[in-house]
């Protein structure tokens, strides 16, 4: 738990890229080359900053340790490089009908569109899975009507599934690169200005560099430990625990934290990111798994006790050490996993201070509920309490509040669905707890 305490404050990661991207348009503003036209050149910047954008979110998912310990959480710099690459890529486009160079390469123009038409169709393709979110209501149902027709299910077959669209993803690097050189190649200003040509590679070239690490080098150093599969249970109707044996020297970890699975199932290799729900100290490692996506719903079915893993990591900035001595765990769910594991281990972990579990569920009985109960009632400290939203109502942060005398002293931790737990934060920084006391588990940008 040591490691966790004396780290960077959350906002530290996108306070440095909110600095970097100042000082970086400072230098556009006092070493503007004479004679560059206002228009043309306010384009090309906001090219250069799109780049720049791009660039940054590279590094935010090389993986190294830390970049995950500069944004408290490896699930946080994930959230921040989908902020960045959608950020910049919108200035990219902005950028095509303002920017006018007099400069035109043989290779810069091409370039140029190979980056900005390849990242707009990764844009596009990974909106698909959502489309629903972005498409007006009335238009939904025709939609829908088309999916099965024979032309566009072999589309579906052609780009659907997470696993192919996360190894076309990995070219986005190949894709910035071009737009990189095309800026370079193309940009008016950079000929007339050293520090506008030297900061731009600098900057831009950063990111491509850790891409390079990201691809080549670190599946050479990255953290890997060898498993096999000891038993799959299914504990609910869509969830299902799965158990690993070690066969060499087994990963440590703290509790809540969470690692990349790779499982040799009956129909191939699969690889998806699982918190971790046991304590440190068992002899096996074990996962609670929701049926969500096309491999985790048929997961019970694919996997067998034997199979060969390996698993990478851990990952993740999730443990009450980071709280004060007064706090509220709030878990929907399959969000319970962390907190399965922050209960499995009270005794070699116990929180300090008074801590209030809600476990909120539809529909009894609620999964690990028993144990949870039977371990909780060894601590007098730690109070569980079970909502059956079906019978009780949704749970609400007045409810929660109900026994806390001094909001502003509270800690939250919260980890279960998006809409659940954005209502609650919001009722929770209202009624008075402090933002940097709230702590999510971003489990769902899986």
């Amino acid at each position: 738990m040591a490691a966790l305490r004396g780290i960077p404050h959350r906002h530290t990661g996108p306070v440095t890229i909110g600095v970097l991207l100042v000082a970086y348009s400072a230098l556009w503003v006092f070493f503007r080359p004479s004679g560059e036209p206002t228009g043309p050149y306010v384009g090309q910047y906001v090219g250069a900053i799109s780049v720049v954008l791009l660039s940054a979110a590279l590094v935010l998912i090389s993986s190294l340790p830390w970049v995950e310990t500069w944004f408290d959480g490896i699930d946080r710099a994930a959230i921040w490089h989908r902020r960045m690459a959608i950020t910049g890529l919108v200035l990219l486009a902005a950028h095509i009908p303002l920017a006018s160079s007099p400069i035109h390469s043989s290779w810069g123009g091409t370039l140029g569109a190979i980056g900005a038409w390849g990242m707009v169709g990764l844009a596009l393709w990974a909106i698909l899975p959502r489309w629903q979110s972005v498409v007006p209501r009335p238009l939904r149902g025709p939609i829908k009507a088309l999916k099965d027709k024979p032309v566009i299910a072999q589309v579906r077959r052609l780009f659907g599934g997470y696993d192919r669209w996360r190894q076309v993803h990995r070219l986005t690097g190949l894709l910035v690169a071009a737009a990189f050189f095309h800026g370079l190649l193309d940009g008016s200003p950079f000929p007339k200005s050293d520090v506008l040509r030297w900061s731009y590679v600098v900057v831009g070239g950063i990111g491509l560099v850790f891409y390079v690490y990201r691809e080549l080098i670190a599946q050479f150093v990255r953290s890997l430990h060898d498993y096999e599969v000891d038993s799959v249970t299914r504990v609910a109707e869509d969830l299902v625990e799965i158990r690993l044996r070690p066969l060499g020297k087994p990963m440590t970890f703290l509790p809540g934290q969470f690692a990349l699975v790779y499982i040799e199932a009956k129909d191939g290799w699969h690889r998806h990111p699982f918190t971790l729900a046991s304590a440190p100290t068992e002899p096996y490692v074990r996962f609670t798994v929701k049926g969500l996506g096309d491999y985790t719903r048929s997961i019970a079915d694919l996997l067998e006790p034997g199979m060969p893993a390996v698993i990478g990591g851990p990952h993740g900035r999730f443990h009450h050490s980071k709280g004060t001595s007064r706090q509220v765990w709030i878990a929907g769910g399959v969000g319970v996993a962390p907190f399965l594991s922050w209960v499995r281990a009270l005794e070699e972990g116990p929180p300090h201070g008074e801590v209030d579990l809600y476990y909120a569920y539809t529909g009894g009985p609620a999964a690990f509920a028993d144990e949870i109960t039977a371990r909780v009632a060894e601590y007098d400290h730690v109070r569980l309490h079970l909502v059956d939203s079906a019978t009780d109502g949704r749970l609400t942060a007045e409810r929660i509040l109900e026994s806390v005398d001094a909001p502003a002293e509270l800690s939250a931790f919260l980890c279960g669905p998006e809409p659940m737990l954005r209502d609650l934060q919001q009722g929770l920084r209202g009624a008075g707890v402090r933002g940097r006391n709230i702590h999510r588990e971003y489990f769902d940008w899986r």
